[in-house]
């Protein structure tokens, strides 16, 4: 099992209240073969994002941080920890994971 973090700059949020600690958190996925979960919630951090993740594969660190870069670079998020608990997927189901995530997060900020 490895574990890694890493910050982001964010990007202007959606919502100046994202850092509200009421705000709900989004996931998307299920850990299981192959797959992820990976779950969006509000943070106060300064306007950065978080991203945590812990996965029973080694030695990709390099792989996670290009796929959350791109991702961040991406979406309109900030003050958010993402968390990802992954059990062996592909960087392709990692960001369809992010995005599915993301989009439910922002989906809420909007009707807010």
């Amino acid at each position: 099992m490895e574990h890694f973090e890493f910050e982001f700059s964010g990007a202007q949020p959606v919502n100046p209240d994202h850092a509200r600690p009421d705000r709900e958190f989004s996931l998307a996925g299920v850990v299981g073969s192959g797959n992820l979960e990976v779950m969006i919630e509000p943070a106060s951090i300064g306007g950065l994002c978080r991203a945590v993740i812990d996965t029973s594969v080694r030695g990709f660190d390099q792989t996670w941080r290009t796929v959350l870069a791109d991702f961040f670079e991406r979406q309109p998020l900030a003050n958010v920890i993402v968390t990802i608990n992954d059990g062996g997927a592909t960087p392709a189901v990692v960001a369809l994971r992010l995005d599915q995530a993301s989009s439910a997060f922002i989906q809420q900020e909007r009707l807010s």
